[in-house]
């Protein structure tokens, strides 16, 4: 019996699939953020008199502390209660939205998507470890597909929503309703997630180990900082604290290894890593799979905003087919992946790499303005890959995870995403502007090498599925023969 089925609850709770809607509709809200303040950067600057370089932390703070408080704010939920962090980081999340919404001047934006991103940051492991609390099974796995579906559609359709946001409420501050339809969701969330929502007492004990947390929280922001200021020069000025950020790492974990030994309650217990089946590779594959998909969106807005003239709004539109395919196939794949496992990612991850290669080819053939419509069919397909990456590997990655570490499990996942999505936008941004700058203007040809550097990414965490799906066979069989 493994671990997570020790853990599962004897008797479903009869809410539990109107307590997932709730939580995701939340969650959905506190990614969506993540991407869909870009489009509105141009109309920020211009309303609030800002310099694009200042302007640009509006998205960057929200990364940066969204990144730094995901394995805390699972770590609380472990220790706390999911219900209660669930609660208090989504009426942060709202309470800054509208502080973000009527923001006077620049810094006091800046300042509210800081603490934005830090309730969001909180908010979103409570997803993962309630699915875990919730659900067992195959029931488990149909769970972390609307979770995929969520994580998945969040990321393609923020360029969307922004854009039809900007073109209802129109310029000069049409761009404070992004914030502020978080309100009338966030108030109806609260008060569904109150009466739906188990208040399961924790297995984890009420200590926190602040020392942990604050080494790691300095550790991903080493490794964050030089990467989402690096439109700003970021990486070539602030290269040394990638090296900061391993010896940060290091003492980090002597710290855990000592804090579990005196017998307290660690941050993040290391077994997680070392005597987990499946967490390190599912972990290795939504880091890699992060950075080459995420980092596209950025690169479709420059092309098609700058080089074909389209308007946000339909630049959103152009990557619609995506976020279709992503949000059906991961649905579906929920369903699939306790009969098919691992199998699921990798064809999925195929399908990713190809769909983007193939609009890589047809950005090269320079249809014009019509490129947005020529590329719908590789798009749709690619999304359809990425709804089967996205689930599969997070049911998959968490599978054996103990319900007592389910927060703290499904925050270092995010953790992982959230830093392969800085790696990826910042390395495919870059490359597009080198290709860009070293040609003139040709810009298909800049989005072609963008695309083929994401597709690579993507391959490595083909790569990864695979040796992973390998090495489940193996443990699969070494279960049976000891069984």
């Amino acid at each position: 019996m493994t671990n997570s089925q020790a853990d599962a609850p004897t008797e479903p709770d009869p809410r539990r699939w109107r307590a997932l809607a709730v939580t995701q509709a939340a969650g959905f809200m506190s990614l969506l953020d993540v991407s869909i303040v870009n489009v509105a950067l141009p109309s920020i600057r211009a309303d609030l008199g800002a310099a694009p370089g200042a302007a640009q932390w509006v998205v960057s703070g929200y990364a940066l502390t969204f990144g730094l408080s995901l394995v805390a704010g699972g770590r609380l939920g472990d220790a706390l209660g999911r219900r209660r962090m669930f609660l208090i980081a989504l009426t942060g999340f709202v309470l800054t939205s509208v502080l973000a919404g009527a923001a006077p001047n620049l810094t006091w934006l800046v300042v509210a998507r800081l603490s934005q991103g830090l309730a969001g940051g909180l908010l979103t492991p409570q997803n993962s470890g309630l699915i875990q609390d919730l659900f067992s099974g195959a029931e488990r796995g149909r769970a972390f597909g609307v979770f995929g579906a969520t994580v998945g559609v969040s990321t393609a359709v923020g360029p969307v929503l922004g854009g039809l946001i900007l073109a209802v409420f129109g310029d000069p501050e049409g761009w404070r309703w992004i914030f502020y339809v978080n309100l009338p969701i966030g108030l109806v969330a609260l008060a569904l997630a109150a009466r739906l929502l188990p208040a399961r007492a924790s297995g984890g004990r009420p200590d926190i180990d602040v020392v942990g947390a604050l080494l790691l929280g300095a550790t991903v922001l080493a490794v964050l900082f030089p990467l989402v200021q690096a439109e700003d020069g970021g990486l070539s000025r602030l290269w040394w604290l990638f090296a900061v950020a391993v010896a940060l790492g290091w003492l980090f974990l002597r710290w855990e290894r000592r804090t579990a030994r005196r017998g307290r309650a660690p941050l993040l217990d290391t077994s997680l890593f070392t005597e987990t089946p499946g967490y390190l590779a599912g972990a290795g594959v939504g880091l890699a799979y992060f950075s080459g998909f995420t980092g596209v969106w950025l690169v479709f807005a420059l092309f098609f905003q700058t080089g074909l003239g389209y308007t946000p709004w339909q630049s959103g539109l152009a990557v619609t087919p995506f976020a279709i395919g992503g949000a059906v196939s991961a649905a579906v794949a929920g369903r699939l992946v306790a009969r098919y496992g691992r199998l699921i990612t990798v064809v999925g991850l195929a399908l990713v790499a190809g769909g983007l290669a193939v609009v890589a080819g047809i950005a090269l053939l320079g249809p014009g303005r019509a490129t947005g419509w020529w590329i719908a069919l590789p798009m749709l397909v690619a999304g359809v890959g990425g709804g089967a990456v996205i689930s599969p590997n997070t049911t998959m990655t968490l599978a054996r995870v103990p319900n007592r570490m389910a927060g703290v499990a499904g925050g270092v996942l995010q953790t992982g995403q959230r830093i392969g999505t800085a790696v990826g936008t910042a390395t495919l941004a870059a490359i597009y502007q080198a290709v860009l700058g070293g040609s003139g203007d040709d810009y298909p040809l800049a989005l072609a090498v963008a695309l083929a550097a994401a597709v690579a990414l993507v391959l490595v965490a083909l790569l990864l599925a695979m040796r992973d799906r390998r090495a489940n066979r193996a443990l699969d069989a070494a279960e049976v023969g000891a069984g």
